[in-house]
C-alpha cells in the first residue's frame, strides 16, 4: 500500500458520521430558541444532522388529537433521539398531552433534571445547590386512569410496578455512579401508601445494596419537599415516583434562580428526548427576547447521550462565561448585577464568541468525566404463588346508615362469604364505626371465607372460590344494590397483597 493510501485511511477514520437527530421547533417562542440552539452546536462542532418533524400546535389543529403526524413518529422511531422545543397545547376537550404520549409510547422511563446554581449571576439563595432529580416518568397517577363511580366519588389509579420501580432506581444510581456523584436520596409517602409506595421504598433498599460505594437515605416526600426547598444544598441525586418528581423538579428549578435555565432529559432503552422544561411563552413570540438556555442545556445533554461530551463542555462552559459576563437576556436581567440586557440572537452569538473559553468564577463544566455508559438489565420477574382470599366489592348506595347496609349484607353468609367490614373512603364505619365519620354514597364492602378467623392472633383470610365472588355479584344484583366495582384480594407468598381498612 502506498504512503498516499496510508495518509488516506488515516484520514477516512478521523470523519465521523453525523448523528441524526428528529427536531421539533415547537411553538411559541419554540422556533426561536431552537434556531439559536442549532446554530451554537454547529459553530462548537457537534456532529449532527437534524431532521425536523412537525408536533405541536398545528397537528393538533389539524385533527392530531395527540399532536403528532405519523411522519413524524417515523423520525423518531428511525432517529432515537429528539431535540424538543416547548408546544402549545390548544385550549378545550379533546387533546392529549404530547409529552405524556411522548414518554409512555417510546418507553422514556427516566426524566432527569439537573439544578445548578449560578451565584451571583443568577440570585438564589442557595449559592452552591447542585441536585439532579430522576423521576419515573411512566407509572403512578399519570398513568391516566380515572373514573367517576357514583354520583359523588371520582377515582384515579395510582400504578406502581416492580419493572418501573426497579428501572428508575437502578438508573438513578448508576447515574450516580458514572457522574461521580456522592449519594441518592428516595422520596416515597410509605407510611400511608405503605404497598405502593411501599414497593418503590423496598426495591431503593434491595438496589442500594449493590452500590455501597454511594451513600443512601429515604425520606418522606412532605418533609423531603420542605426540606429541599429549605436546604438544597444537603442533596445530590434524588429519585422519586412521577407526581412527586414533577412537583419537587419544579421546585428545585425555581429555587435554583429559573424556570427557563433548565433543561430535561427523558431517557428510554431505545430512545431518548431532550427538551426544555419552560413553555411555549407565545406572548413574547417572534419579540428577540426568549432565554434559549433551557433548551441548550438540555441539548448539551443530547450530545453527552450521544457520545459528544466534549462537545457538550464546550458549549457549556461558553454559555457559563456569557453568563458571568452578565449578558443576560430579559427573564433573568437585574439591575446592578446584569451588565447589559440582549436579545435571544445576540445572547446566541456571544455564546459562540465564548466557545473555547472556561469561566473564572462559576465551576466549569466536565460532562467528559461521565464517559462509562448506564446499563439497565432487563427485568426478570421471580414467580410467586398467588392466593384468593376475599374480595372488595363497591356499592353505589344513597342512604347514609352504614349499620343498615351492614346488617343486610351481614345475613348473606352464602357461598363460603361474608362481610368482614365496610369502610366509606377508606374508614371502618362498620362494625362498630363511630358516628362522626362522614360518609358519601361510596361503600367498600370487604367479604371474606366464612372460615376466616377474626381472633387477632390467627390468620384472616382463607382461600375462596372465584366463582363464589361471581355468584356474590348476582345475588347483590338481584336484591337491588348497584355494583359498581370489585376488586379480588390475593396473597403472594402467604403476603397479604391489599391493605387493611383504617380501624381494621
Amino acid at each position: 500500500m502506498s504512503t498516499l493510501e496510508l495518509i488516506s485511511k488515516k484520514e477516512e477514520k478521523k470523519i465521523k458520521t453525523p448523528v441524526k437527530i428528529a427536531v421539533a421547533s415547537g411553538d411559541g417562542i419554540g422556533p426561536e430558541i431552537m434556531k439559536a440552539s442549532l446554530r451554537i452546536l454547529e459553530k462548537a462542532g457537534a456532529e449532527i444532522e437534524p431532521e425536523f418533524i412537525e408536533l405541536g400546535e398545528k397537528a393538533y389543529l389539524s385533527g392530531k388529537t395527540a399532536g403528532i403526524d405519523d411522519d413524524a413518529w417515523d423520525i423518531i422511531k428511525k432517529n432515537k433521539v429528539i431535540l424538543k422545543a416547548p408546544i402549545t397545547t390548544p385550549q378545550g376537550k379533546g387533546y392529549k398531552s404530547l409529552n405524556v404520549t411522548l414518554r409512555k409510547t417510546l418507553g422514556l422511563f427516566a426524566n432527569v433534571r439537573p439544578v445548578e446554581a449560578y451565584s451571583p449571576f443568577i440570585p438564589t439563595h442557595f449559592p452552591n445547590m447542585d441536585v439532579v432529580i430522576i423521576r419515573e416518568n411512566e407509572e403512578d397517577l399519570y398513568a391516566g386512569i380515572e373514573h367517576r363511580q357514583t354520583q359523588d366519588v371520582y377515582q384515579c389509579l395510582k400504578l406502581i410496578t416492580r419493572p418501573g420501580c426497579e428501572r428508575i432506581i437502578r438508573y438513578a444510581f448508576e447515574y450516580a455512579k458514572v457522574y461521580h456523584r456522592r449519594k441518592v436520596t428516595c422520596m416515597v409517602k410509605d407510611n400511608i401508601m405503605k404497598i405502593t409506595d411501599g414497593l418503590f421504598h423496598k426495591v431503593f433498599d434491595e438496589i442500594a445494596l449493590e452500590y455501597p460505594e454511594i451513600e443512601n437515605d429515604v425520606q418522606i416526600i412532605d418533609i423531603g419537599s420542605a426540606k429541599l426547598a429549605a436546604q438544597p444544598e444537603d442533596y445530590d441525586v434524588i429519585v422519586t415516583s412521577n407526581l412527586y418528581g414533577d412537583i419537587i423538579s419544579d421546585i428545585a428549578a425555581e429555587i435554583g434562580g429559573s424556570v427557563g435555565m433548565c433543561g430535561s432529559s427523558n431517557i428510554g432503552k431505545e430512545v431518548a428526548m431532550f427538551e426544555a422544561i419552560h413553555g411555549s411563552a407565545p406572548d413574547i413570540a417572534g419579540q428577540n427576547r426568549a432565554n434559549p438556555s433551557g433548551l441548550l442545556n438540555a441539548a448539551i445533554s443530547m450530545l453527552a447521550h450521544i457520545g459528544q461530551p466534549e462537545i457538550g463542555d464546550k458549549i457549556k462552559n461558553a454559555w457559563l462565561c456569557t453568563i458571568e459576563q452578565g449578558y443576560h437576556t430579559a427573564d433573568i436581567y437585574r439591575e446592578g448585577v446584569s451588565r447589559k440586557k440582549v436579545g435571544t440572537e445576540e445572547f446566541s452569538n456571544i455564546i459562540i464568541s465564548n466557545l473555547g473559553r472556561t469561566p473564572n468564577l462559576l465551576k466549569a463544566s466536565h460532562i467528559k468525566s461521565g464517559e462509562d455508559s448506564i446499563q439497565i438489565p432487563d427485568y426478570s420477574r421471580k414467580e410467586q404463588h398467588k392466593e384468593l382470599v376475599g374480595v372488595d366489592v363497591f356499592l353505589d348506595w344513597k342512604e347514609d346508615d352504614p349499620n343498615k347496609l351492614g346488617f343486610a349484607l351481614s345475613k348473606l353468609n352464602i357461598y363460603q362469604l361474608k362481610l368482614k367490614m365496610i369502610t366509606n373512603r377508606g374508614v371502618k364505619v362498620y362494625p362498630e364505626g363511630l358516628s362522626e365519620t362522614y360518609c358519601t354514597d361510596h361503600w367498600r364492602c370487604r367479604f371474606v371465607s366464612t372460615n376466616a378467623k377474626i381472633n387477632k392472633d390467627e390468620p384472616d383470610y382463607k382461600l375462596i372460590d372465584f366463582e363464589h365472588i361471581l355468584a356474590l355479584q348476582s345475588i347483590l344484583h338481584h336484591m337491588g344494590y348497584d355494583v359498581i366495582k370489585t376488586e379480588n384480594l390475593y396473597e403472594f407468598d402467604d403476603v397479604r397483597g391489599f391493605s387493611l381498612g383504617q380501624g381494621e
